[in-house]
């Protein structure tokens, strides 16, 4: 059985699931997917089904309960015993006896064909009879080889009762070729069979069947097959037409009368006449229908080809005789070599017949060292650190998932999309609008379907159980290889060569092993014959020669081939070796890598996509409107009417000489209740703007022209600020005069929280430009808003021009107010000081400078959370630097590099950020920071080390720090905010 001549497109993958004998099995294609499915259905199904009741057919599939596992298969009936029947489990090839409440009725779905096929080796039959200990052991032989394992089989014909013949492979093991080493199978194929039998031509049988030869014929035709199985007839339907519409039997003439020409229609006469009892005359003969010729004719070509191949079988026997003549003769010459061979050792077994003990020291130490290589191969499993990788490069290599067909299409339909939508937000006046919305409308339509395509090609990619195997392959692959140092680039063909390497050195242990196998198996063979000629109680036919001949070869086969094995179990990598497992590993991990954010890169894509279709089906039938926001800006309107109708009348109360206080009090509570519905109305109005910038973003570029009136594009350049609904007049604010030193300051509530109105006075220049840094201020608190004081809102007054800040009110949480008041302690200034820290962080990285950094602008919440306030958004940083409020006690905030004339940058708030620092833990603080004694006057304030350093690098080094820098500082590194 050379494995060479089979095609690759020929093999099969099966698993095993029974072994009936040494050469028999059963088993299930690997590529057949609806044995999960058979198992849901009958856990489903056959619980409720209905119990077997009166006689069965064998032709129908019932459900069985397996007694080992209690659980339902598939089966058919085999025999009937009362109310036990021998069963045949189809998807799996076992047997059972169970009883009739075991088997229940399967409904019409599951009436198909068993899973499982019969295999059986081709060219073999078992080499003992069935009650023999020899066929139990071939039959455990070959169940403990492939039970349950995959094999790669090579199917050569098939057989009447439906077996297989196939050629069986376990990754490079020829199964056959087990078999036969260890004597459970023997060869039956021609030119190479033990039990050879004669050929029965086609001219020697007495019809076209095997089923019609005599009973002689037949019985000497299976003794000579042996345990052979009838192969399928190759045509299927070759019986005349007559003999089909007769119901008795019909003999036909053989083969050679017909080849001769004679007229087959003479028996076809007798036999109706034996049969039917009656004489047929010659005219009914001749109205036979022309029919029969033809399928007479076309019997004979079928003979024909018959002939032809077994004549090309005849002379594949006859190159079959030719080659083991060949072999013949090189045998001869094998057995000359090994009689010089033996000649040459004649002398050492001389010794060894003089000296015995000699032959028993050997024997001595073989078994020594048999006991170590049998702990050595059960120690060391099949199984290594190379193997192991081997396998991982297969699940890596062979089993990738690569990006889906669809995703350039899906590419090129968004790039389409995106271009019509940058060209709707170009758009400035309405005559375009809507054919620009025709064709975005178009691009969607195309990348909905193209979305489709994507979603539907993605759901059948198993991603999730690739990204989990992967993951479990990467831990055990750095598991085992912990101490190797990933490196960015591998050598292409490391794979290559890895594997190469691999397969020589797996085939060298194969030879080495099984040249062990043979050493020991020749010497267990020496020892039969010794112990067989040593028994005095039983007769044997050997000799003294017999026994001691070549002894001293077996035991120097059996000597070197233990210690071959034994040296290439315990042999270790060389640097060569270990460079390219190493490779072969970093190369591994980075597929593994690649593949994983490729996987995730694709997750990604399949959520954002099924996120978009989501949003982009709800306007199907429609593009979105502004239609609720006007409705809430029509209640606003309303409500503030009302609130300004309300107030003239408590006012028009409270001056009336005599005073109602009730109505006064009733009115006053219409007020809270207008407003605090006023207020209300407005926070939807806000959501309102959100939806619709939110649509505007994401697809709908046309809502601020088609609406003009809702004023989307002044709500999104200032980041959501600008709420035109607010006026002075909602509010019943109170002035806070000893905070109103540069501005006025009003304090009131707003939905519930306490603010401060911070009013600014404009024009229409300066209104813009205070938008313009109120909103850039606003983006970068949004992204730190724990360490920044946030805007709450931004609104221009309608009966004034001013215009107004909405900031929450932190009561007493300044730090000016708190050291004059309760001073921090030293682990409180760290925390509230490292807060600050990280605002000033966040602002510097939006490009931003502070430039008012000061104890009243900056807040400690609940003495721990430190945060930066907000600055005069109608001022330049330079006008705001050089406000005399930029001092902290006697400390001025103000960098030295300022007073000369430098605009305002971060370092500068690092300096004032600083200062604030020293004027925390030295309050008194009176000297100068612009001389160059400020080492000493620092080391004379009893500052801690940490401290010390921190200021020197912000009030003092010509490199100040930066916000980071500052806060990877020993001083603030263990502090968490």
């Amino acid at each position: 059985m050379d494995q060479s001549v089979i095609q690759p497109e020929k093999m099969e993958l099966v698993v095993v699931t029974h072994v009936v004998d040494a050469i028999t099995f059963w088993a299930q294609n690997v590529t057949d997917k609806i044995n999960e499915k058979i198992n849901v259905m009958l856990i489903e199904k056959c619980p409720s089904a209905p119990i077997l009741m009166g006689r069965p057919s064998s032709h129908k599939v019932y459900g069985a309960r397996y007694s080992e596992d209690k659980c339902w298969y598939r089966c058919t009936l085999q025999q009937q015993s009362e109310d036990k029947f021998s069963i045949l489990y189809i998807d799996y090839g076992n047997t059972e006896i169970v009883s009739r409440s075991d088997l229940v009725e399967l409904p019409e779905e599951l009436q198909t064909t068993g899973l499982a096929k019969k295999y059986k080796f081709w060219g073999f039959h078992v080499s003992s009879e069935q009650d023999s200990p020899l066929f139990s052991q071939g039959k455990s032989f070959l169940q403990n080889m492939i039970n349950g394992k995959k094999l790669r089989v090579h199917k050569k014909s098939v057989c009447f009762d439906g077996t297989i013949l196939v050629e069986a492979f376990q990754g490079n093991l020829d199964i056959g070729e087990e078999l036969l080493k260890f004597k459970f199978a023997k060869v039956s194929l021609p030119g190479n069979r033990e039990n050879s039998f004669p050929t029965v031509s086609l001219q020697e049988c007495t019809g076209l069947w095997p089923s019609r030869n005599a009973p002689g014929e037949l019985d000497a035709l299976g003794s000579s097959l042996g345990c052979m199985p009838k192969l399928r007839p190759i045509f299927s339907d070759q019986k005349p037409q007559i003999i089909k519409e007769q119901k008795p039997s019909v003999a036909l003439q053989p083969v050679e009368k017909l080849n001769a020409g004679q007229e087959p229609l003479t028996e076809i006469q007798s036999s109706k006449t034996d049969v039917n009892g009656q004489q047929v005359c010659s005219q009914d003969i001749e109205q036979v229908p022309n029919e029969t010729e033809s399928e007479l004719q076309r019997m004979r070509e079928v003979i024909n080809d018959k002939d032809m191949e077994i004549k090309k079988l005849k002379e594949e026997g006859s190159a079959i005789q030719q080659h083991a003549s060949l072999l013949g003769q090189q045998l001869e010459e094998a057995k000359l070599e090994l009689q010089i061979l033996k000649e040459s050792y004649d002398k050492t077994k001389e010794t060894e017949h003089n000296h015995p003990t000699t032959v028993a020291n050997r024997i001595s130490q073989l078994a020594k060292k048999v006991v170590s290589l049998r702990k050595l191969r059960e120690s060391n499993p099949c199984s290594t650190d190379e193997d192991h990788l081997l396998e991982s490069i297969t699940i890596i290599m062979n089993y990738r998932i690569p990006m889906p067909l669809s995703s350039e299409r899906l590419d090129l339909a968004g790039k389409a999309y995106d271009q019509t939508l940058e060209n709707l937000r170009g758009c400035q006046t309405m005559a375009e609008v809507e054919s620009l919305v025709n064709i975005r409308n178009e691009a969607r339509g195309a990348l909905l379907a193209a979305v489709d395509d994507f979603l539907q090609e993605v759901d059948k990619l198993p991603i999730n159980e690739r990204l989990d195997r992967l993951k479990e392959v990467a831990s055990s692959l750095t598991a085992m290889f912990s101490s190797v140092m990933l490196v960015e680039q591998t050598e292409e063909c490391s794979f290559e060569r890895f594997c190469e390497w691999k397969g020589h050195k797996q085939q060298k242990i194969k030879n080495v092993r099984k040249a062990t196998d043979e050493a020991l198996l020749a010497l267990s063979s020496w020892a039969t014959r010794l112990s067989k000629f040593s028994c005095l109680m039983e007769k044997t036919s050997l000799t003294e020669e017999d026994v001691a001949e070549g002894v001293d070869e077996i035991l120097m086969n059996a000597d070197n081939a233990l210690c071959e094995e034994l040296r290439t179990k315990s042999s270790e990598q060389d640097d060569q070796e270990r460079k390219m497992v190493f490779n072969a590993f970093n190369k591994a991990m980075q597929g593994i890598q690649r593949e994983q954010c490729l996987l995730k890169a694709i997750r990604q894509k399949y959520e954002l996509n099924t996120k978009f279709k989501q949003e982009i089906q709800q306007w199907q039938s429609g593009p979105p409107k502004a239609e609720d926001l006007f409705v809430v800006k029509k209640r606003i309107r309303s409500l503030r009417s009302q609130l300004r109708w309300k107030l003239v009348e408590v006012s028009c109360l409270e001056e009336a000489e005599e005073l109602d206080l009730p109505e006064i009090l009733k009115k006053k509570e219409e007020i809270a209740e207008t407003r605090n519905a006023l207020f209300q109305e407005i926070s939807h109005e806000k959501k309102q703007y959100i939806m619709l910038c939110d649509l505007m973003k994401r697809g709908f570029p046309e809502l601020p022209i088609i609406y003009p009136d809702a004023d989307i594009n002044g709500y999104m350049s200032s980041a959501g600020l600008l709420m035109k609904s607010l006026d002075r007049d909602m509010f019943d604010a109170d002035p806070m005069r000893e905070l109103s030193g540069r501005r006025p300051l009003l304090s009131t509530d707003f939905q519930g929280q306490k603010i401060v109105l911070k009013c600014y006075a404009v024009d229409e220049e300066s209104e813009a430009k205070m938008l313009e840094q109120a909103a850039q201020y606003h983006r970068a608190q949004q992204q730190n808003p724990a360490t920044t004081v946030p805007l709450l809102a931004l609104f221009c007054g309608k009966s004034d021009p001013l215009a107004y800040i909405m900031v929450p009110h932190y009561s007493n949480g300044s730090l000016r107010a708190i050291q004059k008041s309760s001073p921090l302690s030293s682990s409180e200034i760290r925390k509230v000081m490292k807060g600050v820290a990280l605002g000033l962080q966040g602002l510097h990285a939006a490009s931003l400078t502070h430039a008012s950094l000061h104890p009243n602008n900056v807040f400690a919440i609940g003495r721990e959370k430190g945060i930066v306030g907000d600055y005069d958004f109608s001022k330049t940083p330079e006008q705001r630097v050089s406000d005399s409020g930029m001092v902290a006690g006697s400390i001025s905030l103000v960098a030295p590099e300022l007073k000369q004339g430098q605009p305002p940058s971060p370092a500068s708030d690092m300096y004032a950020f600083g200062g604030i620092v020293l004027w925390l833990h030295v309050p008194d603080f009176s000297g100068t920071l612009e001389s160059e004694r400020q080492n000493v006057e620092f080391s004379g304030l009893g500052l801690d080390a940490r401290l010390h350093e921190l200021l020197s690098k912000l009030l003092i080094s010509s490199t100040r720090l930066s916000a980071s820098e500052a806060l990877k500082e020993d001083y603030f590194i263990s502090v968490d905010v």
